[in-house]
């Protein structure tokens, strides 16, 4: 499946479960573009004591992530019914729509500890920078991004500065890290960098932290339209509210594969 060109290895072990336990090295086999199936995020499936069912991501590395937005849509599509799922990054609940899906990916974080960072930092206004990329804002959407506004996001060498930012030690865990401009009062372009699987097409958590981050800096009215390489999605929140995701998702296609052939 994909969303906006971010494209997904789905399992669903909810009715079943896998031949074996899903691993970081099973997980990058599968995601492998010449080996493997291929994809920048791999998603699993299974069930849940607390929710609906549950819902894990894997990156293209192997690590697993949280949240994962337009992956949350390629799930809500293939359900085809709203739902509450469990997630890394806490539950969120999902609606299946004519041309796609709509995410409430709950409220974000702002507090340094939540983020997280290795030590306490206004996360508003960071003052850290690497060469021309300033003064970030860092928020946390089920996982951390750092958020950076300039004035051509497409001039960012973000295939060079991105692992920077994402394996700084400031970031325990990593970061996502993205760019944007303002292109309207209510739009913004961006481009991301994601933890774990490089530039992608897109990026939904990238695209909710970026507007949360615009709209608390005062530089775009909610709701906002975030045009990425492979689309637009459009983002809704006000301070103390949840966020709300709402674009495309499509199904590839269907297959099987030799579990022992990954393990």
């Amino acid at each position: 499946m994909h969303g906006l060109g971010n494209d997904f290895v789905v399992l669903d072990a909810r009715a079943a479960p896998l031949p074996g336990a899903m691993t970081p090295g099973i997980a990058r086999a599968l995601a492998d573009r010449r080996t493997g199936i291929g994809c920048d995020q791999l998603i699993l499936l299974e069930p849940s004591a607390a929710q609906d069912f549950r819902v894990r991501f894997f990156n293209a590395d192997g690590s697993e992530a949280g949240a994962c937005g337009n992956g949350s849509r390629a799930v809500a599509l293939l359900h085809g019914a709203r739902a509450v799922v469990e997630t890394g990054g806490g539950p969120i609940a999902l609606e299946p729509l004519e041309a796609g899906a709509r995410v409430d990916m709950g409220a974000p974080r702002f507090d340094w500890d939540a983020i997280p960072l290795a030590y306490a930092l206004d996360t508003a206004a960071m003052p850290v920078g690497w060469e021309a990329l300033e003064g970030p804002m860092a928020v946390n959407v089920g996982n951390p991004h750092a958020v950076f506004f300039v004035d051509d996001a497409d001039a960012v060498e973000l295939d060079r500065l991105g692992p920077l930012i994402e394996h700084d030690p400031l970031f325990p865990e990593r970061v996502n890290v993205n760019v944007a401009s303002l292109a309207g009062p209510d739009h913004l372009k961006l481009r991301v960098w994601e933890r774990g699987a490089g530039l992608t097409r897109a990026c939904g958590t990238g695209a909710c932290a970026t507007a949360v981050a615009a709209i608390r800096r005062g530089l775009v009215e909610s709701p906002v339209r975030v045009t990425l390489p492979g689309g637009d999605l459009d983002i809704a929140w006000a301070p103390g509210g949840t966020i709300l995701m709402s674009g495309p998702a499509a199904e590839s296609f269907r297959g099987t594969f030799d579990w022992d052939a990954f393990a």
